[in-house]
């Protein structure tokens, strides 16, 4: 099964695996252990994965990397609301999934923010990088620490494209050449939240070809 085979790769390199194989199990061992990640696949017998990061979200900030069968899927949990913090799309080398790990605890146990004040306002639109808080005319907007990271990258550069390998080795510290669906993930429900029309984005605007640029 790919579960086992993770969980021996993830052993390997030094981590407590603590492995289950329904949303139901998942979620009673996420209260009893309270994992410093999860790895959670959409596909999951009773309770399934978009209700159990759901779940894990009311929880608290856990990591959660989501494994989907087919990048078509991430359509479908981004309309959902599901707020994983990277998504890994079938098949995939349990090597790249354990590479994910080590880069989304990483980022986890260090803020990618420095913890000096810094703001950033455009307009209504202000971060503030010591609370981690983003807020415009219409108040507070929840965000999750990624999406949080990646907008406040991109708007203490003003005008400058990134492309997505570099979002991902910016923000999540994470070097992956050919997968770079989770930075386009991460775009569309920030749009989804501080644009007005985000069909017609005003700040965060796609460079074709390129990648990503946030305009004042």
């Amino acid at each position: 099964m790919v579960a086992e085979v993770v969980e021996r790769y993830l052993r390997r390199d030094g981590y407590d695996v603590h492995a289950v194989h329904d949303g139901q199990a998942a979620l009673s061992a996420f209260d009893q252990f309270r994992p410093d990640l999860v790895v959670l696949d959409l596909m999951l017998p009773g309770l399934d994965g978009i209700e159990l990061c759901r779940r894990l979200r009311t929880r608290g900030d856990t990591p959660v990397i989501m494994l989907t069968a087919r990048s078509e899927e991430i359509d479908k949990l981004l309309g959902l609301g599901v707020g994983a913090d990277d998504y890994v799309t079938k098949p995939f080398s349990p090597r790249e999934v354990v590479a994910r790990v080590k880069a989304v605890l990483r980022r986890a146990r260090q803020p990618a923010v420095s913890d000096d004040g810094e703001s950033v306002r455009f307009g209504d639109l202000r971060l503030n990088g010591r609370s981690r808080s983003v807020e415009d005319g219409r108040g507070p907007i929840p965000l999750t620490a990624r999406e949080f990271d990646l907008l406040f990258h991109l708007a203490s550069h003003p005008n400058q494209v990134f492309t997505r390998d570099q979002l991902m080795t910016s923000v999540w510290d994470y070097a992956f050449a050919g997968d770079s669906t989770t930075v386009t993930v991460h775009i569309r429900r920030l749009r989804a939240k501080i644009e007005a029309d985000p069909a017609r984005p005003r700040h965060l605007k796609t460079v074709w070809g390129v990648g990503y640029k946030f305009e004042p």
